[in-house]
C-alpha cells in the first residue's frame, strides 16, 4: 500500500481562502480500480480512517481524505466554521487533487456523520462529479429534533456570539468498543471541547437545506446507519432513502451499533457490505 500526504489551498471565493488543509492518499500498488473520497465527522480528521483505507485499498481502490477546515492537521478553529461552505470548497478541491492524479477513475464519495451532511450538501450542486456514494451515519437529522426556540436562540447566538459553545457530544456514543472510546479521547488531533454557536446553526440550516431539496439527489446511494446512534438520528438515512430520487438505492441498518459503524466489532462486516456495493456500482457502470 502506498501512502502519501500534502495540503491544498482553499481557493479565491471561499469564505475561508487561503487556509491550508491537510490531505492523504493511500493506493494499490498495482493501478486502483476506482477512487474513494472519504469525508470524515465533525471533531475528528482522517488519520483515524487507516484501518478503511486498509480495507478499500486490498479492494483496489484508491483514498483521499482530507481534515476539514477547523479539524486534525488543516488550518482553522475546532467548534467553528465561518460558513458551511468551506467544508463543500475542501472536498471539491480534494475531488479536483484525486481527479488530477487519477484522471479516468470514477469518484465514490463516502461521508460519515457530519461528513455525511457535508456530501449530501455537496450533492445538490455536484453530484455529476461523482459516480456512487455511501452515506455512514449522516447528520441529516438530529437525535433530538431542536425546538423553534431553540433555533431561533441558535441564530441570534450564531450571529452575534459565533464561537461560543453550546453543544457537546457523549464520546460514549461512538463506538461498543471501549478501546476505541479511549483512543478517541486521548488522540490529540481530536477536539473535545464544545461546538461553537455558528457551526451549531450552519449544521441545522443545512439538514434543513437538505431535507428540502433531497429529491434533486439521483445517484447511485449506499445508506449506513447504526441502530443504536445516540450521536445522528437514524430517522436522517430514513428520510433520504424515503425521499431522495436515486433509481439505485439501498438502506442498511445494524440493529445493534452505535455511531461510528467503521469503529465498531462489527468493522469488516460493514465494509465488506460497503465495498461489495461499490463493486456492484462499477460493475453496472461497465456493463
Amino acid at each position: 500500500m502506498n501512502h502519501r500526504d500534502g495540503t491544498l489551498t482553499l481557493a479565491p471565493g471561499s469564505k475561508a481562502a487561503g487556509a491550508s488543509l491537510y490531505w492523504q492518499q493511500w493506493s494499490p500498488d498495482d493501478d486502483p480500480k476506482a477512487i474513494i473520497v472519504l469525508v470524515h465527522g465533525y471533531a475528528e480528521h482522517s488519520g483515524r480512517y487507516q484501518y478503511f483505507a486498509k480495507h478499500c485499498v486490498a479492494r483496489g481502490y484508491a483514498v483521499f481524505a482530507l481534515d476539514h477546515w477547523g479539524h486534525g492537521k488543516s488550518d482553522g478553529t475546532p467548534g467553528f466554521v465561518p460558513d458551511f461552505s468551506v467544508f463543500r470548497d475542501g472536498v471539491d478541491q480534494l475531488i479536483a487533487q484525486a481527479k488530477q492524479d487519477f484522471p479516468d477513475l470514477p469518484v465514490m464519495l463516502v461521508g460519515h456523520s457530519m461528513g455525511g451532511l457535508i456530501s449530501a450538501s455537496y450533492l445538490l450542486a455536484g453530484q455529476d462529479k461523482i459516480a456512487a456514494c455511501v452515506l455512514s451515519g449522516p447528520a441529516i437529522k438530529a437525535a433530538e429534533e431542536p425546538s423553534g426556540v431553540l433555533k431561533a436562540i441558535s441564530g441570534f447566538l450564531s450571529r452575534f456570539f459565533p464561537k461560543l459553545g453550546v453543544l457537546a457530544l457523549d464520546s460514549n456514543g461512538v463506538s461498543r468498543d471501549p478501546k476505541v472510546v479511549a483512543d478517541y479521547l486521548a488522540d490529540p488531533l481530536v477536539y473535545n471541547g464544545k461546538m461553537g454557536a455558528r457551526l451549531a446553526a450552519e449544521m441545522l440550516g443545512n439538514m434543513t437545506s437538505v431535507q428540502e431539496n433531497a429529491g434533486q439527489i439521483s445517484l447511485p446511494m449506499l445508506l449506513l446507519h447504526g441502530g443504536k446512534d445516540s450521536l445522528a438520528g437514524v430517522e436522517g438515512s430514513e428520510f433520504l432513502d424515503q425521499h431522495i430520487s436515486s433509481s439505485e438505492k439501498q438502506l442498511k441498518i445494524y440493529p445493534e451499533l452505535f455511531h461510528e459503524i467503521f469503529n465498531e466489532p462489527e468493522k469488516d462486516l460493514v465494509l465488506n457490505d460497503m465495498t461489495d456495493w461499490l463493486d456492484q456500482q462499477l460493475a453496472t457502470r461497465g456493463a
